[in-house]
């Protein structure tokens, strides 16, 4: 698949499929993340794979009672550590790098798993302290994405996007 096709392909779907994603599958999306660019190279984030039932279920519930996460084989949540940026820059580095590397991390594992026959929908509303008490990751740790992934058992329409001369701005 070329990427123009893959990104075009992607859409946000909340139904999955009850069949496991292939361990092959998952390596391929988690070497995909770990490729993504991030701040100085200093790849200020983390990302917890939940598999176990009990786990996205309770990732579901600190989602504000998004059931779809527990529907989906797996669950990616992707997480700042400040820490790796702090030392080189400061307060940008903790409040904007780390979020940044975190969010080009879970749209490349994002539109590959799309590559793969999986898919997703990026979810951004959630309680932070329940997410990190479901997915057991220390205070210091900020979660912002989660990414439920499986085999599609919905297949949604494009929607409709802004115009190119609506969204761009040209000197």
């Amino acid at each position: 698949m070329e990427l123009r096709d893959i990104i075009t392909a992607r859409r946000s779907v909340r139904a999955f499929e009850g069949r496991e994603i292939e361990a092959e599958k998952l390596d391929k999306i988690l070497e995909a993340a770990n490729l993504a660019p991030s701040a100085g190279n200093l790849q200020a984030y983390e990302v917890y794979v939940i598999r176990q039932a009990a786990g996205r279920a309770a990732l579901a519930k600190a989602a504000l009672d998004q059931s779809f996460l527990a529907g989906a084989p797996v669950d990616l949540v992707f997480c700042t550590n400040p820490e790796r940026t702090k030392w080189k820059y400061g307060r940008r580095g903790i409040q904007l790098y780390a979020i940044q590397d975190a969010t080009i991390a879970c749209t490349f594992a994002m539109l590959t798993a799309v590559e793969l026959g999986l898919s997703s929908v990026w979810v951004g509303a959630f309680d932070d302290d329940a997410v990190r008490q479901a997915i057991g990751a220390p205070a210091e740790i900020t979660p912002v994405a989660i990414l439920p992934l499986g085999y599609p058992a919905e297949t949604p329409e494009a929607r409709p996007r802004r115009l190119i001369n609506d969204l761009v701005h040209w000197d």
